[in-house]
């Protein structure tokens, strides 16, 4: 299993996830689905310095708008196959949970990462969604105003690909920095294993080898 989870974007070492590709020729799957209900703050410009950014590093890539596989898991595992890579990028965790269930894209992404057939990168939500649980991240993220085409019933179980919740923005200059302390203030109540990363770490685990960077 190979894992870049960082709390900002690419953090201060994104040659750590480049590391973890192992093969110049895949291509990069952009998730930028937690940000379906910001519609208006230009996911699409992120989007594409994204693809500009791993342009310069040698790798194609594109956008991939789980909406449109909504209700389609074969079809989306189907389009899976072109992928060896994704980077799923933050916004609202609970908004991203529900992308991934109604796409089936968490069955397939637990079982690409079981395979080690592919390599998950993400950020902010992107990394919170790994953990057995999202309990506590209501405090940050609205977990019931839901985009237009999306389930209404909050799905409170992450993935479950770690065994703690990533907590990110701690201690960082970040605007949802301040609500974060009450995040883990939960956290630490209810005896939730977590780990905390300021803006710049991300946890980097290739295999049994596991360390923030």
């Amino acid at each position: 299993m190979r894992l870049y989870l960082s709390s900002y974007e690419f953090g201060y070492h994104p040659d750590r996830f480049f590391e973890l590709i192992d093969d110049k020729r895949v291509k990069i799957a952009i998730i930028a689905n937690s940000a379906d209900l910001f519609p208006e703050q230009g996911i699409e410009e992120r989007v594409a310095l994204d693809i500009e950014f791993f342009a310069k590093n040698g790798y194609d890539s594109e956008r991939l708008d789980l909406r449109e596989y909504f209700g389609d898991e074969d079809e989306l595992e189907e389009k899976m196959q072109e992928f060896g890579v994704v980077w799923v990028r933050g916004a609202n965790v609970f908004v991203l949970i529900r992308a991934f269930e109604c796409s089936g894209f968490g069955n397939i992404i637990k079982k690409r990462l079981q395979e080690d057939s592919v390599v998950y990168g993400g950020y902010s939500a992107g990394a919170c969604v790994m953990g057995n649980t999202l309990h506590g991240l209501e405090l940050c993220d609205d977990a019931h105003t839901v985009p237009s085409g999306y389930e209404e019933e909050v799905i409170w179980d992450g993935l479950g690909i770690l065994p703690y919740v990533i907590v990110p923005h701690y201690d960082s200059d970040h605007p949802e920095s301040g609500y974060i302390d009450e995040v883990v203030g939960y956290l630490y109540e209810n005896d939730i294993p977590h780990k905390k990363l300021r803006d710049g770490e991300a946890v980097f685990i290739d295999g049994t080898k596991e360390e923030i960077v």
